[in-house]
């Protein structure tokens, strides 16, 4: 069945903001020397704009769902839009490194409230039956926005300069507000539960603390940092205390025990490890293209490109076969298709042709396309209709 008209639109604004959301992220990562030079500041301090992003992204989604509860998705989602837009202004008239990255925060924290939304957003408006077409078009996004984000980040940076990173969201960011305001369904109210205060502050020093001791692992010698080695231990501390917080409440924060349901814990766990598989190839493919096979940074965009271009094609197959047939035969065959390049990839010698290397990143991005959203949707699809 086609997709009728209002629910193009739908798709379209939560498109919008996705694809938004992931470019801006991704676009800033090859900014990182201007802003050295621009404030006279080291990497350590430069790598906080990246991991500011990612912290309060991670601290933030933990209450999207209690937050969607009270105020409904689509205000909350339209919020976010906003506090992206006001994040951006932000980043574009700051005078210091410490407004950039408290910029940053703010994206990630508007981030974390849209990213989640989104695909709640767009099955709200589609049976299950229909859900996996209509997720590959967002698996497309998200696979394309951190390929085409470097490039678009280094072209603006000739062209223009830093602050046309941030400035670029707004009259998006714009166009998915008011556009969102009418075309985005509003959410039927639901029983209003207490917020689990103790269990938010537990995920959230957990999520906060692990990010923060990463992001101070720039070498081996960091491991063993005693400052580092706490940070982790105390993090591994508070979320194994949010577990079994989590499943002694009644209203919990987030509801762990839905990973006794088999199809979704299933789900999760194929996700969870394409998703490792996907950025790690994002930090080890500029290395193999660079500085195993010699090539200049293009090459690298150029290979990811493939990868994206792949995923979003075979993700529109991907979700067509897993509404036709169920989400067994699609996501085996991704994984095999993902495995095996990954697996051939980690073989290639020096003198390896970089044709091949585009080969096997095709390869791969088919793999991702027929794996990763189906089994998403699949996972989405086992929970009970209410949530």
């Amino acid at each position: 069945m086609s997709l009728n008209v209002p629910r193009r639109w739908v798709v379209f604004n939560v498109l919008l903001g996705t694809l938004t959301v992931s470019l801006s992220n991704s676009s800033l990562n090859p900014a990182l020397p201007t802003f050295m030079e621009a404030f006279k500041v080291g990497p350590l301090l430069a790598t906080w704009i990246v991991a500011g992003f990612m912290t309060s992204m991670g601290m933030t989604m933990p209450l999207t769902s209690f937050l969607s509860q009270r105020i409904g998705r689509k205000r909350l989602y339209l919020w976010g839009v906003a506090l992206f837009i006001g994040g951006s202004l932000l980043g574009a008239l700051a005078n210091s490194i410490a407004l950039v990255i408290t910029a940053r925060v703010v994206q990630g924290i508007a981030s974390g409230l849209m990213i989640p939304l989104s695909l709640a957003i767009i099955f709200s408006v589609y049976e299950k039956h229909e859900r996996g077409r209509v997720t590959g078009l967002w698996s497309a996004a998200v696979m394309l926005a951190p390929a085409l984000g470097p490039l678009c980040g280094s072209l603006m940076l000739e062209w223009f300069s830093w602050r046309s990173l941030f400035l670029m969201n707004v009259p998006i960011g714009l166009l998915a507000l008011l556009l969102g305001v009418g075309v985005l369904p509003d959410s039927e109210p639901v029983e209003r539960k207490p917020f689990d205060l103790i269990g938010y502050l537990l995920v959230a020093s957990g999520i906060g603390l692990l990010m923060i001791a990463i992001s101070r692992m720039h070498h081996a010698q960091a491991l063993l940092d005693p400052f580092n080695q706490g940070m982790v231990l105390v993090a591994v501390a508070c979320l194994i205390a949010f577990v079994r917080v989590e499943l002694s409440r009644k209203a919990p924060l987030l509801n762990l025990r839905l990973f006794n349901l088999r199809g979704y814990r299933l789900s999760v766990i194929v996700a969870v490890v394409q998703s490792v598989g996907m950025f790690e190839c994002l930090v080890l493919l500029p290395l193999l293209v660079q500085t195993v096979l010699g090539y200049n940074p293009i090459w690298t965009g150029l290979a990811l490109l493939c990868t994206a271009a792949f995923a979003s094609l075979f993700g529109q197959w991907g979700g067509k076969a897993l509404d036709r047939h169920g989400p067994r035969t699609v996501v085996a065959i991704g994984l095999l298709l993902t495995g095996a390049s990954t697996l051939a990839l980690g073989m290639l010698k020096a003198d390896t042709a970089i044709g091949v290397v585009f080969v096997l990143m095709m390869i791969r991005g088919a793999g991702l396309g027929l794996s990763y959203m189906p089994v998403t949707t699949a996972g989405l699809n086992a929970l009970p209709a209410p949530m």
